[in-house]
């Protein structure tokens, strides 16, 4: 299964998750467009047929288990689960570290597979794929729905999404919306 450019723009605007404004990402970066992936997971069907067809890009590397990092990575890691016959888990910051708790834990060597919604930087998925690597997981990727890193991701290990948005974004001393006074908006899952 796969779904065409067209038809994830389709989703993305029917299901109200690309929104315009000025926004502080979860990278600390600024951006007068945001994806708020949520919406668009919110819906069952949609957030089958879309985790499905990421969990296809992975099949033939055989995961045994796959790991989102909260908050905006829970859904979609379930999902891609849930398509791949897998358990699907979740990480979450404690004292401002990405760890496993919830009684979640990996196998040492299990094949794990990193799955977040969107993937501006990287930071957080590459946070997730070094707590796995330090319990002794084998990381065989990273897969997002939506990729706006413009290829300058932090990952260190193979990086594959469904789709890709060239979205500007701006460091907040340049950014042009600040410059015009436009309030900020920082909808993401990271709170510093």
């Amino acid at each position: 299964m796969t779904i065409s450019r067209e038809e994830m723009i389709s989703l993305l605007q029917e299901t109200g998750a690309l929104i315009k404004g000025h926004f502080k990402l979860s990278s600390g970066l600024h951006s007068e467009q945001y994806v708020q992936c949520a919406l668009l997971l919110k819906e069952p069907a949609v957030a089958e047929k879309v985790c499905k067809a990421l969990a296809e890009k992975f099949r033939d590397e055989r995961p045994e288990i796959v790991v989102g990092p909260a908050l905006g990575g829970i859904i979609a890691a379930y999902e891609v689960a849930r398509s791949l016959n897998i358990p699907g888990i979740f990480a979450e910051r404690e004292n401002g570290k990405m760890t496993l708790r919830r009684g979640f834990t990996v196998k040492e060597g299990q094949r794990a597979l990193v799955i977040e919604d969107v993937i501006t930087t990287g930071g957080s998925s590459q946070e997730v794929v070094e707590l796995l690597q330090s319990l002794g997981a084998q990381v065989i990727g990273v897969g997002s729905i939506i990729d706006r890193s413009g290829g300058k991701t932090k990952l260190t290990v193979p990086f594959k999404s469904l789709i890709k948005l060239d979205i500007a974004v701006f460091e907040p001393e340049n950014c042009p919306l600040c410059a015009q006074g436009i309030e900020v908006v920082k909808p993401g899952s990271r709170k510093e």
